[in-house]
């Protein structure tokens, strides 16, 4: 019995060295990726100017082109776009949106806007000169940011899938998952696409992902934490939302619902 039980323990070890050189090259070659935690750089932000803004705006999307800033809004009965002047918040024109719709994100797309609603499935897309409607088209998921690249339109709805849907025919052609570490990274709201990434805000919090657009990976995490005064918080406010980035001039602008200010910031890497 004792050499039978040595013979099994031997037969044994060569089994599992031998599964064992047939499972290491099946790990070395999987396409899952971990990155390590130094490959995420951090940021925090200096405040170069601060600009007013209507504390009545529930502020979904924003944009800034040609020295206008866009503005998407939300809440049911109370949602809109709008044109603002940037230095004073002056509203240049305002298209409120029917009743029953809840406004989302918005995106200029050359002469036009497209902005999103959250859950009637439904877009709408106007003349930019006019706020005229001229189009609508549907979507399977609830409404929630909307950027472009220059050659697609880049959406969330509140999970961690981005989805990229040509500005034509608007119908959905691409998507990722949106992960850090080993894991999703859920909630992404407002988008904006800067210098080939896209940032997005993550729901009811104070942290902007920055997002390598071909992968999904998030490779920067800004905290813009503290930006607006412990008085302010006192009063009714919102959490952190929208991004809109000043590509002529390099200058990244962000707000909240019901925010009585909007910021220019500078990003700052921790590490």
């Amino acid at each position: 019995m004792i050499v039978t039980d040595r013979i099994l323990v031997l037969v044994a070890l060569v089994l599992i060295i031998l599964l064992g050189a047939v499972f290491i090259p099946l790990c070395s070659n999987s396409k899952e990726y971990t990155p390590a935690t130094n490959e995420i750089t951090r940021y925090t932000y200096e405040i170069v100017q601060t600009y007013p803004h209507d504390r009545n705006a529930f502020t979904q999307g924003l944009v800034f082109e040609d020295g206008i800033l866009y503005e998407g809004t939300g809440l049911r009965g109370r949602s809109t776009i709008r044109k603002v002047v940037l230095e004073t918040g002056e509203g240049l024109q305002l298209l409120e949106l029917y009743g029953q719709f809840f406004g989302e994100g918005i995106t200029i797309w050359k002469d036009r806007i497209i902005q999103l609603t959250w859950q009637s499935n439904t877009g709408f897309v106007y003349k930019k000169d006019t706020f005229e409607l001229i189009d609508k088209f549907t979507y399977p998921t609830e409404g929630w940011g909307i950027t472009h690249d220059g050659t697609h339109l880049i959406m969330s709805d509140g999970s961690s899938t981005i989805y990229f849907r040509d500005p034509e025919s608007l119908q959905e052609i691409d998507r990722i998952e949106v992960f850090a570490g080993s894991g999703p990274v859920v909630r992404l709201n407002e988008l904006e696409y800067v210098q080939g990434e896209i940032y997005a805000n993550i729901w009811q919090t104070d942290y902007i992902a920055r997002i390598d657009p071909k992968t999904g990976r998030v490779t920067g995490w800004i905290n813009l934490t503290g930006l607006l005064k412990p008085e302010v918080l006192n009063q009714p406010v919102d959490v952190l939302n929208g991004i809109a980035y000043d590509s002529k001039n390099d200058r990244l602008f962000v707000t909240g619902k019901l925010w009585p200010t909007l910021f220019e910031i500078k990003l700052i890497p921790l590490n």
